[in-house]
């Protein structure tokens, strides 16, 4: 599966360097997590235009510490260590992390509500820029999607049925 060139911008201003960065970092700091959103449409081979990478993590305080870890090793912000457990683990169970220089952002989940959760995304593992990355599968990405009222959301999903033959 073929991903784009690294240093490339793949979407307004947004470097894919960075998130190459932010996606090493994490494999090389052990974290739990998997990647959905736009650069996982990227990652399956449907390129679409994203400001952010959508992770969702297992909240578990020794996941969270290696998550931490990862993100300041490549943006060395002290704002980083205000990302706790119980964040993900309430009532709306996300964070937006946002660097201090730049558009990029990292919005990173534990679950979206009732509909999913992070033990209920279903991966493959794409080796990207020698980064071996969990993403969420191509059935799972219509699942998420096809029910959301963003119109984008629905497009992807239209998006990745016709590219993998999945039935609505």
């Amino acid at each position: 599966m073929s991903a784009w060139p690294a240093g490339a911008h793949y979407t307004r201003g947004v470097d894919a360097d960075v998130v190459f960065a932010v996606l090493g970092a994490l494999q090389r700091e052990g974290v739990h997590y998997k990647v959905i959103g736009g650069v996982a449409m990227n990652l399956v081979g449907l390129p679409r235009a994203t400001q952010d990478l959508d992770i969702v993590v297992a909240a578990d305080d020794a996941n969270v510490a290696r998550l931490r870890v990862a993100l300041d090793s490549v943006f060395h912000d002290p704002e980083i260590a205000g990302i706790v457990t119980s964040d993900l683990t309430g009532d709306y169970p996300a964070i937006q992390y946002v660097p201090p220089t730049g558009t990029f952002h990292v919005d990173i989940l534990n679950r979206l509500g009732e509909a999913w959760s992070y033990e209920d995304i279903e991966t493959d593992v794409v080796t990207v820029e020698g980064i071996r990355v969990p993403v969420a599968t191509p059935r799972m990405l219509v699942r998420m999607k096809e029910n959301t009222v963003r119109l984008q959301d629905r497009a992807d999903a239209q998006r990745l049925r016709a590219r993998f033959g999945l039935e609505d």
